[in-house]
């Protein structure tokens, strides 16, 4: 099975404009994340729709693809790099891995988990969960929430505590899963996707992976522990600095 492992990174962020190339360690972040992803995937590429990314990654001997700027979503934007990439390198993917670039700290584990949800025949669409940790807050709306069927698909995805106890019997215990937005998709169902207009419950909660539910794809997801460190605030990258010194 062929995989391509894109990472989707832009400039212009909202709340942190030119976040890829924040550095962390004295490396800029996409590096990092580059350089754990290639580690696993051979085909590895930065899609972005800035030449200083671009520019960045081919410095540091990666490699990078320009997208456009229009992109609603990072999975609009590993469609569009797919056509780009099998053309250049004349392969045929089977399967897209969407990693974000603002996750410096990305386990090869769980990427690896995340490919072998693929030997499912029936699975159209990969994710992750872990499960909630002690004191962690199960009412963060910030944390999208997850159920699954008995073989590990995804029931719904919500912002909401699902699901919702009203009464049980004592031996009984309900486990929370959150939602880890890596994705990975077969080539042909990422461009179905890219064609599907957001649906009701995708407005609602703001969380593209219920238009797919919404369309019925089947969404396979593998449990992990440990979470990974997105950077989203110039103040989580002081964090994701800190987390790094301390691996030292």
């Amino acid at each position: 099975m062929e995989f391509l492992a894109l990472i989707p990174a832009r400039y212009a962020s909202t709340r942190f404009p030119g976040k890829p190339l924040a550095e962390i360690g004295g490396k800029p972040m996409i590096r990092h994340v580059y350089e754990r992803v290639s580690a696993v995937f051979a085909d590895c590429f930065v899609a972005t729709d800035d030449d200083r990314i671009v520019a960045t990654v081919e410095q540091f001997g990666g490699r990078a693809v320009m997208t456009s700027g229009h992109h609603r979503s990072g999975t609009d934007r590993c469609a569009e790099a797919l056509g780009t990439v099998s053309a250049m390198t004349g392969k045929r993917y089977d399967v897209v891995v969407n990693i974000q670039g603002d996750e410096p700290f990305i386990e090869p584990v769980h990427l690896r988990a995340l490919s072998a949800l693929f030997n499912d025949t029936q699975a159209e669409v990969g994710t992750l969960v872990a499960r909630f940790g002690e004191g962690e807050e199960v009412l963060d709306a910030n944390t999208p929430k997850v159920v699954r069927d008995r073989e590990g698909y995804a029931l719904y995805f919500s912002r909401s505590v699902i699901p919702f106890v009203r009464e049980m019997v004592a031996e009984e215990t309900v486990v929370y899963y959150k939602h880890i937005g890596l994705y990975a998709y077969r080539s042909d169902v990422l461009k179905r996707i890219s064609a599907m207009p957001p649906g009701v419950l995708e407005r609602a909660e703001s969380l593209e992976q219920l238009r797919w539910l919404e369309n019925g794809l089947r969404i396979k997801t593998a449990e992990v522990k440990g979470m990974t460190i997105a950077v989203d605030t110039p103040e989580d990258l002081g964090r994701a600095e800190n987390f790094y010194r301390s691996k030292l």
